[in-house]
């Protein structure tokens, strides 16, 4: 067996690692349930790979999500319910309705007329899927509902952002981010009055509140709180390291530090940060 750009070469690695009597003991006692999670890491490792412009781990994280694609279908295959070609066709097929001003007639020629064509063909889609599965005596759609097409499987931070723009599609939302900005301080308030109680239910349910508001502040003033968050995450990687690298060079360690001691070159790599930034824009 050798490596190939063909994606055939693939398919047939993973048919050979999922032969019971033959492949690999790991690979097959693998289902769906065990395997998502593996899934759902190699999307988050591809964003990161474009975070940090690494085009060469890019490559190969790209290369690990597609292999997550391949095995599902192939553990599909097996139950008899669909194959890998199955997937690409019907993606290819989905992308193909969906842009219509590409590949047939359509009058929409701006990024707007574009997204309310992609909207209407997705409700066409939403009717058909449900005759479908009426069809083949499925349960009801679990994807019923406005918000129905928000996925619970998506990170905390995604769904609130994701259902907050299904609700915002119906007119339920905020008009401008200045309320917002009340809800958060009301939450806040909430969240306090939890923690005097030393109630942990209550203090995990304000918490939540608290997030979503400020989920919905991001989302009003166009900073995505996913992204906004791993910006923050990034920063304080990079300040702890400072502060790691910063014991070290003096003979210190963290576990010997005290905490003033941390804070003290926690500032300083703040404000290493502020001046660099500062030579940047004087650039």
């Amino acid at each position: 067996m050798q490596p190939s750009r063909d994606i055939e070469r693939l398919i047939e690695i993973m048919e050979a690692l999922r032969q019971p009597e033959t492949g690999c003991p790991w690979d097959v006692v693998q289902t769906f349930e065990t395997i998502k999670p593996y899934t759902i890491e190699e999307a988050y490792e591809v964003a990161d790979a474009i975070e940090r412009n690494d085009m060469d781990d890019l490559c190969e994280e790209l290369g690990d999500l597609l292999l997550q694609v391949v095995f599902h279908a192939r553990m599909a295959e097996e139950r008899g319910d669909f194959d890998f070609g199955s997937v690409v066709e019907a993606v290819t097929r989905k992308m193909i309705r969906r842009h219509p001003h590409v590949f047939a007639r359509s009058d929409a020629d701006t990024p707007e007329a574009v997204k309310l064509q992609w909207d209407a063909i997705k409700q066409a889609e939403k009717r058909e899927r449900k005759e479908r599965r009426a069809k083949r005596g499925l349960p009801e759609d679990p994807l019923r509902g406005h918000l129905g097409s928000v996925q619970r499987s998506f990170p905390a931070l995604v769904e609130a952002l994701k259902l907050q723009e299904r609700a915002a599609k119906v007119g339920f939302d905020w008009s401008e981010p200045a309320p917002i900005l009340d809800k958060i301080e009301e939450e806040i308030g909430e969240l306090r009055e939890a923690l005097r109680n030393d109630d942990p239910k209550a203090v995990a349910d304000e918490l939540g509140d608290l997030i979503f508001a400020l989920v919905n502040i991001g989302r009003h003033v166009g900073a995505d709180p996913e992204m906004a968050l791993r910006g923050t995450n990034t920063k304080f990687r990079n300040r702890f390291s400072h502060i790691e690298d910063s014991l070290a060079a003096n003979g210190e360690n963290l576990e010997a530090a005290t905490l003033e001691r941390m804070e003290e070159l926690w500032q300083a790599a703040k404000q290493i940060e502020r001046s660099l930034g500062n030579a940047t824009s004087a650039g």
